[in-house]
């Protein structure tokens, strides 16, 4: 998904911008970026982080800069920051997000004779430069941006650096959060509102919708209000926020709690099995079992260990194989917590149906009696078209759309909607085929109703494509 960092100072921001873009590396998968506005003009590095983190790749270059203002990033696709020269000035922009309709942008800002774009691998233009053409075409940095917002189909939040301010855009719909915070003589923005806290920031506010700021050491100005709708990714809480991430006042891990105490109300209710232990699957799959195991008096264990010094999530791996590989490296198993117990796992999603085979083969080969398996949200029928999530999978590898493929033939995107509502016959058979596959005692999805309620916020305001095409 990717996500940014950015700080407008009295003083050097250089060590503010390092840290907090570092603590955006649990959302990226291949590049960082940082970029600064000094004495000297503008700077930039940019690494390659798919084999080592962020801050090892970036200390040697932090020596080096200087600047009152900057922008940074973690992405999971282009290089950026970029730098511009134009009629606006000079500035930097680094964005987060997908656009939909990228060619048909690139094919009107081309019909000047003018414009021109640089290709990517695989022939895919750069959607932060794209982006920087759109805000070219208006008069000032803020009509440009919101300019592009409208245009683009998709989801893109943007931050723009200029010689004298920091703009700061939340995306159209509020998919993903862009948070203020404040200082004496400071102020940041960043996707990720914990990311400032130890560097001595505190809250100022969370950007609407649309919302457009402009951001100097002095203040923080709305250019843009925020518009009325939201479809802020429910996934964020899921899966991709860190624990002590908050969005729209709802903290992550007390979110993971909740939906955890529902799979267990849920179990208790349908009479269901009675666990020795539960289990998350590290990392994000270990809050909803402590949600789980409070809410059954089952005791929590931790018979996985995930080791953590080298193995990054296994999501931001690119190839089926090496992702297969991530997933059994990374995790070592405790016997002695597992011999002769019935082991209840909790996973915060199901996507591809690979990864989960070898923890659960591995409870069975160290003595499990029992391995039941629990998932925090629905099980996943459609690629995000919004942020990057699964969008390295085709549809047709969803283990649910394969499972569906195969039991339906040609008619089979004809009856998605009855293979997502949990009290059908289809939706019972597709997760028995899961549950095969996995060769697990037993398996069950979070209901989405329950997933929404342990978010807490109007589900009007949630995007919830993945399970229902509703985004």
């Amino acid at each position: 998904m990717g996500g940014f960092f950015g700080v407008a100072s009295k003083n050097d921001c250089v060590s503010d911008l390092f840290f907090g873009v570092d603590y955006h590396s649990h959302l990226g998968t291949k590049r960082g970026g940082m970029a600064v506005c000094g004495k000297k003009g503008f700077d930039r590095a940019i690494h390659n982080i798919e084999n080592s983190p962020f801050r090892t790749k970036f200390e040697n270059d932090i020596n080096a800069m200087e600047g009152r203002m900057g922008i940074g990033c973690i992405s999971d696709n282009e290089p950026q920051p970029l730098l511009f020269r134009s009629h606006l000035g000079s500035f930097a922009i680094a964005t987060v997000g997908r656009i939909n309709n990228a060619e048909e942008l690139a094919a009107l800002a081309m019909k000047d004779k003018s414009a021109y774009f640089s290709e990517m691998s695989g022939g895919i233009i750069n959607a932060t430069e794209l982006v920087a053409s759109l805000i070219n075409r208006m008069d000032t940095p803020a009509e440009g941006i919101a300019y592009a917002s409208e245009m683009i189909e998709g989801s893109m939040s943007i931050l723009l650096l200029s010689h004298d301010a920091l703009y700061a855009a939340r995306d159209r719909l509020g998919r993903t959060p862009v948070t203020i915070g404040g200082k004496d003589g400071a102020f940041c923005a960043s996707l990720e509102c914990f990311s400032y806290i130890n560097l001595g920031y505190a809250d100022y506010k969370e950007l609407g919708p649309g919302e457009i700021v402009k951001i100097t050491p002095d203040g923080c100005e709305t250019v843009r209000p925020a518009g009325g709708e939201m479809k802020i990714c429910s996934f964020l809480w899921v899966y991709y926020g860190y624990p002590s991430s908050t969005y729209e006042g709802v903290n992550v891990e007390e979110m993971r709690y909740r939906c955890g105490s529902a799979l267990a109300a849920r179990d208790k209710a349908q009479s269901g099995v009675v666990a020795d232990t539960v289990a998350g699957i590290p990392d994000s799959g270990t809050a909803h079992a402590i949600g789980y195991a409070t809410a059954s008096g089952a005791p929590f264990s931790r018979p996985f260990i995930k080791y953590t010094p080298t193995w990054q999530r296994s999501f931001t791996t690119q190839s089926r194989v090496q992702r297969e590989a991530t997933a059994k490296m990374k995790l070592l198993s405790i016997e002695k917590l597992i011999k002769d117990k019935r082991v209840l796992l909790v996973e915060d999603s199901i996507v591809r149906g690979t990864q989960l085979r070898e923890p659960a083969s591995y409870l069975f080969q160290s003595g499990a009696n029992e391995v039941h398996i629990r998932v925090s949200c629905p099980p996943i029928l459609y690629n995000c078209p919004f942020l990057h999530f699964t969008r390295s999978t085709p549809e047709t590898d969803l283990v649910t759309r394969r499972i569906i493929a195969g039991r339906e033939g040609p008619s089979a995107t004809e009856s998605l909607n009855a293979y997502a509502d949990p009290d059908s016959r289809q939706y019972c058979d597709m997760i028995e085929c899961i549950r095969n596959e996995l060769r697990v005692s037993s398996l069950k999805f979070q209901r989405l109703e329950d997933m929404t309620a342990a978010i807490g916020l109007p589900p009007c305001k949630l995007c919830t494509y993945c399970w229902n095409k509703r985004g």
